[in-house]
Parts: structure tokens; C-alpha cells; sequence
């Protein structure tokens, strides 16, 4: 909402401040400019950019006005089943996960957390890790080395779209400096016309400078930050999983282990250590 907000707010401040200071709003009406520079950019877009990025790039551009995937809830749930896990290794063994692990998606004990559940790339991450230590691999720093690879092909894989259409950003200045020098090119074969028409065309070719820096700082690269934003928590479960998980195969026990993840998230959406105790004390080791 607040996105949405913003987004609008931004044309109208910077339209309205023109209107209201009497500009004449007909005057910035070029099409011609518009595809020159919008055009140009969108097409160079799908040059730089795989076939995958530019679909992706929708996705993203959809995403970032729902509300975040990520709040304190899904947090205090994500420590919860960490902790019944630890909990079900600790009494019982992780021979006792074997079942949950191999098959996540009949699990009853991660049915038991449906935030969790529900996210597919999160239970693959973790039970992939579990499958691993169950099968020895039980050193924290070998483990932790991995989870730090595929974390950083993670980090490069979702901000990739972010790092894309912020470069698309940072050349729309030169193209509406390209579009306003056509527009000085035109106007200058038109040296004979009267200085009416010579000042309608010099004004449509400084709107060609306008509207490249406006659609670059007032419209696309805000969405480049919001994109960039998004990817960055869905990076930040991840770390929260990486960070429980090497605490508890370090000796540490299951609640201190989740006091470990709770740490590292960010203050809006970090649970009290009083709300994980509550959410935790009556989870119980699953068969």
C-alpha cells in the first residue's frame, strides 16, 4: 500500500508542482520522445537480459506491492519447528527425522507449521541440510562452508532482477539526453520556421532531459530498490535457518539454538525472546 502510495505520490508532486507553478502540462505531451526513450530502454532491456530475467522482472514488479512475505509470525513459527526439530534430534535421534526429512510434504510435523510448510525453497533448503547431517556429515564448519555457497548463488540468483533494472535506471538519463539531441537536430532543420514553432520544438526536445531523469530517479530505480528489498528477506529466512542449525550441531541446546536465529533478524520483524519461549515451551519431540 505504501508502495502504491509513493509510486502515485511521485507524479503527482512533480506534475502537480509544475501545474500549479502555470506550466503548460500539453507541452510535455511528446510521444515521440516517450518511445525514443521508453522504448529505447525496454528493448535494450531485452537485450541485456535472458529470456528468464525478463519474466521474472514481471514477477517481481508484482510482488512488491503484496504485503511482505515475512513477518514476526512467520518468524516465531520458523524458530518453532527448528526448535521441534533440534527437540525430536536431541531425545531421540536423527534417525527419528529420517521419515520427515525424506518426505516433506507427508510430514506431519511440518504440517504442523503451515507458514513453513507452505514455502517450498525453505523446506527443500532445510531438509536437504538435515538429510546431510543425518548421514554424517555432522562437522559445523564443513556444513557451514555449503550452506554459505549456496546462500551466496541464492543472493546472486534473486538480485539479479534488482542489479538489471537498476542498470535499465541509470542509462535512461543518457537516453533522454539522446532523445533531447534528436529533438535539437530537428529543431535546427527548422532555423526558417517563425520563433513559435522554433520554441515548441526546443521545448520538446529539453522534455526528452526531463523525462529520462525523472523515469530513472522518480519511477525505475525505486522499483529496483523495492525489488532488491524483497530478495534480501527472503535471503535474510534463510540466514535464519543457516544460523540455528550450525548453533545446534556447535553443542548448543534446541532453545538456545533458536535464540541464536532469533538475533540476527531484523528489529521489525525480531520476536521477543519472551514470545519464542511461549511459542516453544509446550512443543514436544515428534515420534
Amino acid at each position: 500500500m505504501f508502495k502504491a502510495i509513493g509510486g502515485i505520490g511521485v507524479f503527482l508532486c512533480v506534475f502537480g508542482g509544475y501545474i500549479l507553478d502555470d506550466g503548460n502540462i500539453k507541452v510535455l505531451y511528446q510521444p515521440f520522445e516517450w518511445l525514443m526513450i521508453g522504448g529505447g530502454a525496454c528493448m535494450a532491456y531485452l537485450v541485456a537480459n535472458s529470456q528468464h530475467t525478463v519474466k521474472q522482472t514481471f514477477t517481481d514488479l508484482k510482488m512488491i506491492y503484496k504485503k511482505d512475505k515475512y513477518g514476526k509470525e512467520q518468524y516465531i513459527e520458523l524458530l518453532g519447528v527448528l526448535f521441534t526439530i533440534f527437540k525430536t534430534a536431541r531425545q531421540k535421534g536423527w534417525l527419528a527425522l529420517e521419515r520427515h526429512i525424506e518426505e516433506p510434504e507427508e510430514s506431519d510435523l511440518f504440517k504442523k507449521f503451515p507458514s513453513f510448510y507452505e514455502n517450498h525453497h525453505a523446506l527443500t533448503f532445510l531438509c536437504d541440510y538435515l538429510r546431510l547431517i543425518s548421514l554424517g556429515a555432522e562437522k559445523p564448519h564443513e556444513v557451514e562452508a555449503l550452506m554459505e555457497q549456496e546462500i551466496d548463488t541464492e543472493i546472486a540468483t534473486r538480485s539479479h532482477t534488482a542489479h538489471a533494472v537498476q542498470t535499465m535506471s541509470d542509462g535512461l538519463p543518457g537516453l533522454g539526453i539522446v532523445a533531447a539531441v534528436l529533438g535539437v537536430i530537428h529543431t535546427m532543420g527548422s532555423i526558417t520556421q517563425p520563433p513559435a514553432v522554433l520554441g515548441h520544438l526546443i521545448g520538446g526536445a529539453l522534455c526528452g532531459t526531463f523525462m529520462g531523469v525523472f523515469l530513472s530517479y522518480g519511477v525505475v530505480a525505486p522499483l529496483a530498490s523495492a525489488i532488491q528489498g524483497r530478495a534480501d528477506t527472503e535471503i535474510k529466512y534463510l540466514l535464519c535457518i543457516k544460523t540455528c542449525v550450525l548453533a545446534f550441531l556447535q553443542g548448543a541446546a534446541p532453545q538456545v539454538a533458536v535464540e541464536f536465529g532469533r538475533k540476527i533478524l531484523m528489529h521489525d520483524v525480531q520476536p521477543t525472546f519472551l514470545e519464542v519461549e511461549e511459542a516453544t515451551q509446550n512443543l514436544t519431540a515428534m515420534a
